[in-house]
């Protein structure tokens, strides 16, 4: 089952949401709730990249309503950002003094390894505790495209709960079927997507598309097929839902989906597609295990640029690199060895533009 509700009053659509979902037949008054909203950079959600805390008040009240009294909020900024100040900057300290609900960095969490097998697939991922722990979780990304992976909503939002040496060592190993396997370690009770405005070219936002829609459903999966298509994408587009997939974690949303839509009347009159930006500009870039706030730095660069940038020879970008070296330009410090570098951990989008300006 999934739900979609259209408008701009963003609480009470969320909560009005969820009153129409199935999420009673998994939830009860006295399970301790995490709630995992997307502050994967310290900017106010109007940008397209982060959870609105209107989404997050929503669940809260609808939570107390059902007689829930634990609630917190969990979440990691990426790698070179705070959470802490996304909290602040995002609206989220507000709202936690104004319901009292704590804030929790998992950043600065404990964290276990768990270890899993299924066929190909042999993992032990650092979880941390907050997240691995918590009786029921409520997974509440932003639909947004992404640069790597072109889509990130559900399954990708659950990269947040892991330490940052696990989200470097993520892209090392491919991050399609690490983010396929920590959704089958960590049970998301439910999930609420925040279609408000999400970024379509970006993970960190800037080109905010407005779509003013609320989705909810049980299944990360589910979900995240049946949002991949409203930008633009088909589920075997993106490689970790297919991972999901074969991992058992859920299946596609088809025509035996049950599809609940309120304030249907209130739908955006033109349908958004996904942002492509990053595909014309592969032919370009030499990428190897590129972290994405290094590779998304990159993109808005050669975005800024038109796509003409002045470089001899490619682009070398990612973990892959470390310890080599070369004619070419190099991005972040893993690329260090080569003739140019810009560096940075991630480096900054304008010191790109300045190496690679006419």
């Amino acid at each position: 089952m999934i739900v979609v509700t259209y408008g701009k009053d963003i609480v009470k659509n969320t909560y009005d949401t969820l009153q129409a979902s199935d999420i009673d037949l998994y939830l009860k008054a006295d399970l301790e709730v995490s709630i995992k909203p997307n502050l994967v950079v310290a900017s106010p959600a109007y940008d397209g990249a982060t959870t609105h805390p209107e989404v997050a008040e929503g669940i809260i009240l609808f939570l107390k309503d059902f007689g829930v009294r634990k609630i917190k909020i969990i979440e990691s900024s990426w790698v070179g950002d705070s959470t802490k100040r996304a909290y602040k900057n995002c609206g989220y300290e507000e709202l936690s003094r104004k319901y009292n609900i704590p804030l929790i960095d998992l950043k600065s969490d404990r964290y276990t390894s768990v270890s899993m097998k299924h066929k190909d697939y042999n993992y032990s991922i650092d979880i941390c505790g907050e997240a691995l722990n918590t009786e029921f979780l409520i997974n509440v990304p932003v639909l947004k495209a992404h640069c790597q992976t072109r889509l990130t909503c559900c399954m990708k939002n659950l990269k947040g709960c892991i330490p940052d040496s696990e989200k470097r060592r993520f892209h090392s190993l491919g991050i399609h079927r690490p983010v396929a396997a920590l959704n089958k370690l960590v049970k998301t009770g439910y999930c609420v997507v925040d279609g408000i405005c999400g970024d379509l070219s970006f993970e960190e936002g800037g080109n905010p598309v407005s779509a003013d829609r609320i989705i909810a459903g049980r299944n990360p999966l589910l979900v995240d097929s049946f949002c991949a298509e409203l930008i633009g994408f088909r589920p075997d587009d993106i490689e970790y839902l297919s991972y999901g997939r074969e991992l058992g974690i859920g299946e596609y949303f088809s025509l035996d989906t049950k599809l609940v839509e309120l304030n249907a009347d209130k739908k955006p009159v033109h349908r958004a597609k996904g942002g492509r930006a990053a595909d014309r500009y592969r032919a370009l870039i030499s990428e190897d295990a590129a972290c994405s706030a290094c590779y998304s730095s990159l993109i808005h660069a050669l975005h800024r640029l038109g796509g003409n940038p002045v470089t001899n020879g490619k682009i070398y970008i990612g973990q892959g690199f470390k310890g080599k070296g070369g004619a070419g330009l190099g991005i972040g410090n893993c690329t260090r060895g080569f003739e140019k570098c810009v560096t940075g951990c991630p480096p900054k989008a304008t010191d790109i533009i300045d190496a690679l300006a006419p």
